[in-house]
């Protein structure tokens, strides 16, 4: 399966931990920041780490950031800045820019220029909103702490045909099945030994790092 890319503009608080989040997925990671010192904090930890104003627009187009699968535009205190990136993002041609915003004006003004999602950091954590780009429309997921989540899969095609005994999800994965959703209704009473379709969506629970694990794999099992 081939990793994700992704190019986070902005390292504090909220951008700093989507990226790190991103980067323990597995996925590819660019992260661009004007201040040296946050720069070496994730340089050892993401895939590139590049010193740069946002606001240079020059430097930006020659990352070839077109090519990556998301951006994340996490400036939170200059609106100029969030603004021109996103703009700048999507005429470069990503796919998919997600911004923070600080307001709901500032989250209007974003929407117009092309931000795909907009969301609040206080509203949502940076870990959870890095689950959910890693794992695109494969999931839908719960956070229930900083290390635990609620996540639905689909059942990949290797494990249609076959039961959840025969499987043994707990062994193989480390996670629990707790409901089976099956033509848009959720069954908790699962019947371990019923044969899963393709059409079927498991609700399982376990840790953040092997759910991640989990969706990265997915398209191989």
């Amino acid at each position: 399966m081939q990793k994700k890319e992704f190019v986070v503009f902005g390292l504090g608080r909220f951008g700093g931990s989507v990226a790190k989040a991103l980067a323990e997925s597995g996925s590819e990671v660019l992260v661009v920041d004007k201040d040296e010192e946050k720069i070496q904090e994730l340089a050892d930890i993401v895939t590139y780490a590049v010193q740069a104003d946002v606001c240079d627009s020059e430097t930006i187009a020659s990352l070839g950031i077109g090519n990556y699968d998301a951006a994340i535009v996490a400036i939170g205190q200059s609106l100029e800045a969030s603004v021109m990136i996103t703009i700048l993002a999507k005429e470069l041609g990503v796919p998919f820019v997600l911004a923070k915003a600080r307001n709901e004006i500032h989250a209007k003004v974003l929407k117009k220029v092309g931000a795909d999602r907009i969301v609040f950091p206080e509203k949502e954590t940076g870990i959870r909103i890095a689950n959910n780009l890693v794992q695109g429309n494969l999931f839908n997921a719960t956070e229930l702490s900083e290390t635990t989540s609620i996540m639905e899969v689909d059942v990949p095609a290797s494990w249609g045909g076959h039961s959840l005994r025969e499987l043994n999800l707990r062994q193989s994965y480390k996670v629990n099945v707790i409901g089976l959703k099956h033509n848009g209704k959720v069954d908790i009473n699962m019947d371990p030994d019923e044969l899963l379709t393709e059409n079927d969506t498991l609700v399982v629970i376990g840790n953040n790092e092997v759910l991640n694990k989990l969706a990265s794999q997915k398209s191989s099992l």
